[in-house]
């Protein structure tokens, strides 16, 4: 049973006893003591004032009183601030819960069982023109680790991934390779395909603007030289043909999209990240433009005139939204309509979670109400897992003017500056050097992935590289190194035929550093609770940072092996191992690995 729950039910029988009134012990609350007071927990005692008719003071001390003269295995002292009864919780208590913690291998995990509700959730969401970038690895990060949340609170959990392989953007690239490409492959090259194909989409961008200088240099507006411009025009074309199904144009398309999905599969991997289902905006588009037609037909959108189709949602408080051109092509919107109906169709999808930036808002808002209008049941309780851009010290990134921060090249400067560090700080001296490779690369993108996950994914962020690898602050590496001081002190114990014990004696001396870490542990189920129910894996990186430092001061101001007292050793070595099962856990969830030595 959680200390809270004999808390609230020794509280319900004090005020029963005292006033005779019956409060049931679930309408209790009982808070974490503020760190400058003394105790553990905290009651709240003014909604108790009707029943004492007492000053909340004298109320707090009587019901204090009661609660050490009753429960004195559970409460070894009081004190009263106001009208706040502030509760030290007895060490027999903090004994029974770390033994309770060291049971459980999947420790504040929900198991998910054949009825769960089914959660998909849709991340990365990449352009077939350009590699991988920093936006998309908080994207792909945050995704990733909102899934590993969800299944930990006991949802059934559809990873996927909706590829915009078709588009403008997409002939920008391909015509760019068409006419100055040379024939270039990721082969002759040396180039991963993603990256070549990026090359000519930053090309065509180029070739675009000296178009329109020269354009405008030959007496034509700025909006006379786009309307005009031979180069766009032939891109135009070329998406026209892609969707008649040209045989020439639809084969670049295949063969550059093959390089690049051959790109991006080495980044998800070396990034740590997967899917269960890839779909794509070439297969989707044509489903959303028929579902469109059907809510046309079905009076839900209406066509103007020029053949084109329009929501109207006046009536929900926005405006008009455009569904398909007049020439039929779809538009993004179109395209979600189409994804959405097929994922419905492949899986019975409870709640549908989209993780897209925050420029994205409005768009979201739309398709929530298109898809209720058409009868999508998960419509109305879509999910826009809305979250702020990443930025560099030096501003904002571009992608057609090639000043993104590419998400290989990101994590390959991650590697060297990590590999600086650790071999700066003796970190890696008496490693094999394939032992050093696995290190670097653990740490680095340990590194990496905490830096990202442990701000309010709500809030714009900077990614400066080398504060995020600092062994002394609220970093990935940080917590890595005290998870390994960890480890390579239960190895001693090993070499020293020292078992943790499964159960340690109930009249352990418990020390108040301890007590303190024990109920930092036993809050770790609600904060994996909270991460699921508000979209934050921030709430798990702060609550392992929390932790980690927390043991840091144990471990500084206490022995464990040295100790005298073999109770008192166990239960050091028993709160060691159980601090490592959560920190190991915590990091799993936001898809980072731990070192077993650094």
């Amino acid at each position: 049973m959680a200390i809270e729950q004999y808390l609230s039910e020794a509280v319900s029988k004090a005020v029963s006893t005292l006033y005779g009134a019956d409060i049931p012990a679930a309408q209790i609350s009982l808070t974490r003591t503020k760190k400058e007071f003394e105790g553990h927990l905290t009651l709240v005692v003014f909604p108790f004032l009707k029943v004492s008719r007492k000053k909340p003071e004298d109320t707090a001390a009587e019901i204090g009183a009661f609660l050490l003269d009753n429960s004195p295995e559970t409460v070894a002292s009081y004190n009263v601030i106001k009208g706040f009864l502030n509760i030290t919780v007895a060490g027999v208590r903090w004994v029974e819960v770390l033994n309770d913690i060291n049971l459980q291998h999947d420790y504040g995990f929900v198991e998910a069982t054949d009825k769960s509700p089914l959660v998909m959730i849709e991340y990365s969401s990449p352009n077939t023109n350009k590699p991988l970038h920093l936006g998309h690895i908080r994207n792909n990060l945050l995704g990733y680790s909102l899934s590993e949340i969800m299944k930990a609170n006991g949802y059934r959990v559809v990873k996927t991934n909706i590829v915009n392989d078709r588009g403008i953007h997409i002939c920008k690239s391909m015509l760019a390779w068409q006419k100055w490409g040379c024939g270039a492959t990721p082969e002759s090259t040396g180039k991963k395909g993603d990256h070549l194909v990026g090359d000519f989409y930053v090309l065509f961008d180029k070739k675009y603007k000296a178009e329109l200088s020269e354009l405008q240099a030959g007496g034509m507006t700025a909006e006379e030289a786009e309307a005009q411009s031979p180069l766009m025009a032939e891109a135009r074309d070329m998406l026209r043909r892609w969707e008649a199904g040209d045989e020439e144009v639809r084969s670049l398309w295949a063969m550059m999209n093959s390089w690049v999905y051959a790109g991006f599969g080495e980044t998800y991997k070396r990034l740590g990240v997967d899917f269960d289902k890839i779909y794509y905006e070439s297969e989707t588009y044509l489903e959303g433009r028929e579902k469109v037609l059907e809510g046309v037909s079905n009076g839900v959108f209406y066509q103007r005139e020029d053949g084109s189709v329009w929501a109207d949602l006046k009536a929900d408080g926005l405006d008009e939204k455009l569904l398909l051109r007049s020439d039929g092509t779809s538009v993004y919107m179109t395209q979600d309509i189409g994804t959405a109906k097929i994922r419905f169709d492949d899986y019975p999808i409870d709640r549908m979670i989209y993780v897209v930036g925050n420029e994205q808002n409005y768009h979201f808002q739309v398709l929530s109400l298109l898809l209720d209008k058409l009868g999508f049941a998960f419509g109305r309780g879509l999910v826009h897992f809305s979250y702020g851009m990443v930025e560099l010290p030096e501003g904002k990134m571009k992608s057609r003017e090639g000043t993104v921060v590419d998400a290989d090249d990101l994590m390959d400067e991650m590697m060297a500056t990590a590999r600086e560090i650790s071999a700066e700080l003796g970190k890696l001296d008496g490693l094999t050097p394939a032992e050093t490779d696995n290190i670097i690369r653990i740490i680095s993108l340990g590194s990496l992935k905490y830096f990202i996950l442990k701000v309010d994914p709500r809030k714009n962020m900077t990614f400066n590289p080398k504060e995020s690898i600092d062994f002394n602050g609220n970093t990935g590496s940080f917590i890595q190194y005290a998870y390994a001081r960890i480890r390579s002190v239960l190895r001693k114990a090993a070499e020293q035929s020292i078992d943790i014990k499964s159960d340690i004696p109930a009249d352990t001396q418990v020390a108040a550093k301890e007590q303190s870490i024990i109920q930092i542990l036993a809050d770790y189920p609600s904060i994996v609770r909270e991460a699921g129910e508000t979209y934050s894996p921030a709430c798990i990186a702060n609550y392992v940072y929390d932790l980690v430092r927390e043991f840091n001061q144990f471990y500084h101001d206490y022995t464990i092996l040295g100790e005298t007292d073999p109770h008192v050793k166990y239960l050091r070595l028993a709160l060691s191992a159980n601090v490592a099962k959560v920190i190991r856990s915590g990091m799993s969830l936001l898809g980072i690995e731990m070192p077993e030595r650094m």
